[in-house]
């Protein structure tokens, strides 16, 4: 890894020359003296959609403004397969407070403070599978994944919303809209793995299968499919019915990674001139106006991260809230919109109750087991890699994930329906994903939950809005998310028990629920269990005139003028998917109903 440091040391990627105003500290914005339509807070999917989707139309002037840095010219963003070297300053650094359904337990929590948002950074996990005679470690990672989820999920949302309009049939036009189906990188043949009406050509979010495979591994899984009852292969995970086995789609294009940034706020957008992006400034407060009657709020506190100044800056229409999951309830409840007993221990005067605010988070807990295999493989040269990425933009780091992963529901016999009603948002929707790996002589997997019924909270630890936020994911604190990790295992087992791996599966690792003790494999997922960086639900959206939820249908803050919410904070349920499709989808929809409005 040496070679490859220093290689990335050497290399800086040439930032495009643009002419439109991206702010990289306060002072120049406060010199610039402009008024603002519409002023977005946060730069991730959510905020870099909205934000250029609205300056689109020349007669809005909108700020964008974002707590980190900028995406462009930093390599190891541009580069999909090095995530692993992804600087932290480009992270919030948050940990979790001790987990009760993890034995007390923290664990940090990955989310992306750079132009692009998580979008523009991955996480890489190594992880250590643990049985009762043996301890290996073996490396898997997340990220970049384009999956859209289940038709179900979306359905969900217009029911929970009481606005039929949001539903799969209504969205789907938006993925098309959003999305830019490219070849894979080096521009191979990848016809039967995936079905090319289901996509769209002509989106700012380039997407692509692996630039590898099949590997052996890849037929062995696709041998397997042929032969299994239980997960056969599906040419297309996002037609909205993801079960199956899948080849990965990815935001990447080109054998870069498509972060939001650069989907939308590229060369082109830059060069608009009614739109500014305000760098390294962290949005404090969102301030009601004195002069109206109903609560009115369309002015913004922000500081300077470098210097710690704050200044306010109003819009005309509205103020958008796109600082995710974690971040818009963050801001939200140290503006004193919020359930108003939490907020008086904190002596935050409460400007609005609303209770549900940070309230109602969900995301996707992961488990790695492991097996031993009868295989050898050659272990990347980072630095060859490098230097063909350089070249052409292809190799083993022009991709990010594996090539291949599974979407299951757990079998309508299993004993933990006898005691739990299926959370599940309808019979497209699975439970589980289970990723597939190999590292040779050892071939390991997540296992990971979609459909959660743990829930956790976003609260504020002071009055002091630059404190980092208190995040509860509230992991294993049902029990049906104990069981259905156990089904999880299960199915894993059996697919690797398949007669196409025999002689190639040697044992496995476990942690094993049907020979461990309840307790003990309790106590061992417990000790392993982590988080695939997928939270929602933190200001969700209700049908409009309910006293619960924190968002009418049109992404409007209840009870406010002037303030409304785009990113996963709003959506209800984690989606059996990961995430950024749901939010870009979101976003796209969002934006025009904000156009709508004006």
């Amino acid at each position: 890894m040496g070679k490859l440091t220093t290689l990335v040391g050497l290399i800086v990627l040439s930032a495009s020359l643009v002419h439109g105003k991206v702010y990289t500290d306060l002072e120049q914005l406060d010199s610039a003296k402009e008024s603002y339509d519409f002023i977005v807070v946060g730069g991730g999917v959510g905020g870099s959609v909205v934000a250029s989707r609205l300056s689109e139309n020349p007669r809005y002037n909108v700020l964008l403004v974002e707590a980190g840095p900028d995406n462009e010219g930093v390599t190891e963003i541009a580069v999909p397969g090095m995530f692993f070297g992804i600087n932290r300053t480009y992270t919030w650094g948050h940990v979790t407070t001790p987990q009760v359904g993890l034995n007390d337990r923290s664990m940090p929590y990955t989310q992306g403070r750079v132009l692009g948002g998580s979008s523009s950074v991955s996480e890489w996990k190594a992880i250590t599978v643990l049985s009762l005679v043996v301890k290996t470690e073996m490396k898997l990672v997340d990220g970049m994944m384009y999956t859209r989820g289940s038709s179900d999920d979306f359905d969900l949302w217009g029911k929970v919303s009481g606005d039929r309009s949001w539903s799969w049939k209504t969205l789907f036009p938006y993925f098309l809209r959003n999305e830019k189906l490219v070849p894979p990188p080096g521009g191979r043949n990848a016809s039967g793995q995936y079905d090319p009406r289901y996509h769209g050509y002509r989106g700012p979010t380039t997407v692509s299968l692996p630039w590898g495979g099949p590997t052996d591994f890849d037929l062995l899984a696709l041998k397997n499919a042929e032969q299994s009852k239980e997960i056969k292969f599906n040419l297309e995970p996002n037609s909205g019915k993801p079960s199956g086995l899948i080849w990965v789609q990815s935001t990447i294009g080109n054998g870069e990674r498509c972060s939001a940034a650069v989907g939308f706020l590229g060369p082109k957008a830059r060069e608009r001139p009614n739109l500014t992006i305000l760098l390294n400034t962290q949005a404090t407060r969102v301030l009601p106006s004195k002069e109206s009657r109903q609560l009115d709020i369309r002015t913004l506190e922000i500081a300077s991260i470098t210097s710690g100044k704050t200044t306010t800056v109003t819009a005309k229409k509205e103020v958008i809230l796109s600082a995710g999951a974690f971040g818009t309830p963050h801001l939200l409840l140290n503006s004193g919109i919020g359930d108003k007993k939490d907020l008086e221990e904190v002596k935050v005067k409460a400007i609005h109750h609303l209770p549900e605010v940070g309230k109602g988070l969900s995301d996707h807990l992961t488990f790695p087991v492991g097996w031993t295999a009868n295989d050898t493989i050659k272990p990347v040269d980072y630095a060859a890699a490098l230097e063909q990425w350089q070249t052409n933009r292809t190799g083993p780091l022009s991709e990010a994930v594996g090539h291949q992963v599974m979407f299951a529901r757990i079998p309508p016999s299993a004993p933990l329906f006898k005691e739990h009603r299926d959370p599940a948002s309808g019979p497209n929707a699975p439970h589980i994903e289970i990723t597939l790996a190999t590292q040779g002589a050892q071939v390991g997997a997540y296992i990971v939950l979609l459909t959660p019924k743990s829930r956790g909270s976003v609260k504020i630890a002071s009055n002091n809005p630059l404190d980092k936020p208190l995040i509860d994911l509230g992991f294993l604190t049902h029990p049906f998310d104990i069981e259905a990790i156990k089904e999880g295992v299960r199915l894993a087992k059996r697919w690797y028990d398949g007669p196409a791996y025999k002689g190639y599966i040697t044992g496995f690792l476990g942690p094993d629920p049907d020979t461990l003790p309840a307790e003990e494999f309790a106590d061992q997922l417990k000790a392993a269990a982590g988080t695939f960086w997928h939270p929602v639900g933190t200001a969700t959206i209700s049908p409009k005139g309910a006293k619960h939820g924190v968002l009418d249908p049109d992404l409007k803050v209840k009870g406010v003028k002037g303030l409304r919410v785009v990113d996963g904070s709003a959506i209800p349920y984690v989606p059996t998917a990961h995430t950024q499709a749901s939010v870009y989808v979101l976003s796209e929809r969002a934006s025009d109903l904000i156009k709508d409005s004006w």
